[in-house]
């Protein structure tokens, strides 16, 4: 069989490359900056978006890119979840087209509180060499002001962390992103199981992407 490649393996490493260190500098950020390290991560991960060969815009959609949209920033969204890892190890299967089987696996459950709300969250281990921490949710906004399938909080694969222990992680909902698929039908992705879909709106992160 074929090995499964990329189209580039080096703008590819590139793009996980920049987008981590977008997320290192606001773990770097005090809590006084934060609202400041948003602005700057966004506005920095627009020209991603806007240029680089691996954005998961198509190029007629980079050409007519004016941005991503969000909700406004608001520190009240940013918590700490509490891992609690005494949880059965279900496992989710994926097809991916470009890659082949995704798996993976139930690990701990995130319990926590934000806005006066309480919530809890399956957290995953993404199968396969090397492995990585993965949080999607779906929360009462998807399918309305955000993307029906859900958003992603945490992938450590793709750099995106904002900081986890051995029995808690950061969950600052300000961050939470599109899947792929919310930009280009080409795409396929790993989507919020309904267990990971919380009964309140989290109307903090990016929204349902405008038209391109």
């Amino acid at each position: 069989m074929a090995p499964i490649l990329p189209d580039n393996p080096f703008t590819l490493a590139h793009w996980r490359r920049s987008m981590a260190e977008l997320y290192q500098a606001v773990r770097r950020a005090p809590p006084a900056g934060q609202p400041r390290a948003c602005e700057t991560f966004r506005s920095a991960r627009d020209i991603l978006f806007a240029t680089h060969p691996q954005s998961p815009l198509a190029a007629e959609q980079r050409e007519v890119f004016a941005g991503l949209s969000h909700f406004a920033y608001d520190p009240a969204w940013r918590t700490t979840g509490i891992c609690e890892r005494e949880v059965a190890p279900e496992t989710f299967t994926v097809d991916l087209p470009a890659d082949g089987l995704l798996r993976y696996t139930r690990v701990a459950r995130v319990r926590f509180e934000v806005r006066g709300m309480k919530g809890e969250l399956s957290l995953y281990w993404i199968q396969g060499y090397g492995g990585g921490l993965f949080l999607p949710f779906r929360d009462a906004t998807s399918g309305r002001s955000t993307y029906g399938g859900g958003r992603y909080l945490y992938d450590t694969i793709k750099g995106a962390d904002l900081g986890a222990g051995e029995h808690d992680m950061v969950l600052d909902f300000n961050y939470a992103y599109n899947p792929s698929c919310a930009y280009n039908d080409r795409w396929v992705c790993p989507l919020a199981p309904p267990e990971n879909t919380l009964p309140f709106a989290v109307e903090a992160g990016e929204k349902v992407p405008e038209a391109q």
